[in-house]
């Protein structure tokens, strides 16, 4: 006989005898699998059982195994009913395991793939690297999903024909991949011109929660807010929810050695610019004397208004113009005072080197009514802050709005080279407040005071503004407005009890009288300080 045939009668033989035993066993199987539910639902019990309740369950199932024992024919009865349980609650056969459902990556980097190759094929590739039909494995290096099934990076490859340069053909891109991975989130860009290939990277959102406080921060250095780890070099202790932690800041520096000593900053409507020019000016007050401009006149700054070093909060275009013209003669007279004191050798006078800040909030506000009323350009009158401010110490913050770039002065737009954009904004309004494209998609919905910093050739980094309320708004959290108002530079009636007013004398006092050597010395009208500072025309 060949050997085949051997083989396929021991085949049959096995077969068979396997098909006896399964027959034979059945019973024990099914009872078997009876007994281990059994098991199962006893360890469940057991386990749902209260811990001070494990001891009276314990002895209620000892004294009525006890009982079944002393049963005549007790524990033969036990065992028929055990076995007989068992055979019924193992009689369902082994519920056959759920197919294992599809591969989150396959699915969205596959939805990804197919909505990238409209943009990436070209027609005239013979080998084309993106093609209806094609798999994104080719095309897709590496890729990473979070604990959600979000993607959180990804690397692909794009051909060499794409046009990586041009700001519209990446900006068409990044739209895509965003709308596939999430609009929830901000996205970083990494395009690598010379291997032609894309990294991205979901990033994680910054706190929203930190309130204004006093930053560990030199003189002159202004937090602008807070940013990733890999955008700042240092960080400082800030308090948050109770705690103290360490967070990266967003430093400007200001001051005569700095290269970037004005500030624009530029936002969406209702997301913080005033906000930043509040905290800019409870961050300025210890050392520097501000003059505000509230262009807007919605009363956002009226929580400075007659504080110490607070020269002057104008929101009528009168008050604005006289606020300053003053600030012009005051920033020529500091000029004039500088050079004399540098020419003699001599140090400079106090009042020329303590900083002066000119805050302003909508400032094209007050242009267009200046217009109408065929008045001088308040933004002109910035021309000589602005160009000689490093020089005389002042400091020139502008805050508008987004569209209002094009209505700011060419002297604005040159001489502030720190610039802060606050809100979703698309590329080209990233590209022309910024002064560089953003490698960075601001994601759908920001929380308030979110955006981007650039301080001078630096490239762009993300910044959360501290939340700075308005003290005034009853609207605001109580916790955020006590905190601004711990920052004043004087105490606040609403929240300390006045100072205590001395008691009015009641005869007058009585004037010692002169000696008459006294009166007869020469009387000495020099001084040494400068009794009176020059204060903004009112």
């Amino acid at each position: 006989m060949p050997l085949h045939r051997h083989l396929s009668k021991g085949r049959e033989i096995a077969r068979t005898a396997g098909d006896h035993a399964s027959d034979m066993f059945a019973p024990l199987t099914v009872i078997g699998r009876g007994l281990r539910h059994h098991a199962d639902w006893a360890k469940g019990r057991w386990q749902a059982t209260p811990k001070d309740r494990r001891g009276p369950t314990l002895f209620l199932t000892a004294a009525m195994l006890v009982g079944i024992y002393l049963l005549p024919h007790g524990l033969l009865f036990a065992l028929i009913a055990l076995m007989a349980t068992a055979a019924w609650s193992g009689r369902a056969p082994k519920a056959t395991s759920a197919p294992p459902g599809p591969d989150v990556a396959d699915i969205k980097l596959g939805a990804l793939y197919s909505a990238l190759t409209p943009y990436l094929c070209g027609p005239e590739d013979a080998n084309p690297l993106y093609h209806f039909e094609g798999d994104y494995k080719n095309a897709f290096g590496s890729w990473e999903f979070d604990g959600e099934g979000r993607l959180s990076r990804l690397e692909l490859n794009y051909p060499a024909y794409f046009t990586d340069t041009e700001p519209a053909a990446r900006a068409r891109i990044e739209q895509v991949v965003q709308g596939k991975a999430g609009r929830a989130r901000e996205y970083r860009f990494d395009w690598d011109e010379e291997s032609n290939r894309l990294r991205i990277a979901a990033l994680t959102p910054l706190p929203t929660d930190i309130a204004a406080q006093r930053f560990v921060a030199a003189p002159g250095e202004i937090v602008l807010g807070f940013t990733d780890e890999d955008g700042s070099a240092r960080t400082i202790p800030v308090g948050r929810g109770g705690a103290t932690v360490q967070q990266p800041p967003v430093v400007w520096r200001t001051g005569p050695r700095s290269s970037e000593p004005h500030l624009l900053a530029l936002g969406a409507t209702g997301y913080g610019t005033s906000s930043l020019l509040r905290s800019i000016a409870l961050q300025a007050l210890p050392y520097a004397d501000l003059v505000v401009v509230d262009g807007a006149g919605t009363g956002e700054h009226a929580c400075l208004v007659n504080r110490p070093g607070v020269h002057t909060v104008e929101t009528s275009l009168h008050g604005a113009l006289a606020a300053l013209q003053w600030a012009a003669q005051e920033t020529e007279r500091r000029l004039t005072a500088l050079n004399a004191a540098r020419h003699a050798g001599a140090a400079p006078p106090e009042d020329a080197t303590r900083p002066l800040w000119l805050l302003l909030d909508h400032p094209t506000e007050l242009s267009e009514l200046a217009q109408a009323e065929g008045r001088p350009d308040p933004q002109d009158l910035l021309e000589l802050p602005l160009r000689h401010g490093r020089a005389a110490r002042v400091t020139v913050v502008v805050a508008d709005a987004v569209e209002a770039l094009e209505r700011l002065t060419p002297t604005v737009r040159a001489t502030t080279r720190a610039r802060v954009l606050l809100g979703p904004t698309g590329p080209e309004d990233a590209y022309a407040a910024l002064g560089a494209p953003l490698d960075i998609v601001p994601a759908a919905h920001a929380p308030l005071g979110r955006g981007y910093a650039r301080i001078g050739n630096a490239a762009p980094v993300r910044l959360q503004v501290p939340a700075t309320v308005d003290p005034l708004d009853e609207e605001a959290p109580a916790q955020l407005r006590d905190a601004v108002i711990a920052l004043l530079p004087h105490r606040d009636t609403r929240t300390e009890a006045a100072a205590a007013v001395p008691p009015r004398p009641d005869r007058p006092p009585v004037v010692p009288a002169t000696d008459p050597a006294a009166a007869a010395r020469p009387v000495d009208l020099g001084k040494s300080e400068p009794m009176i500072r020059s204060r903004p025309i009112s």
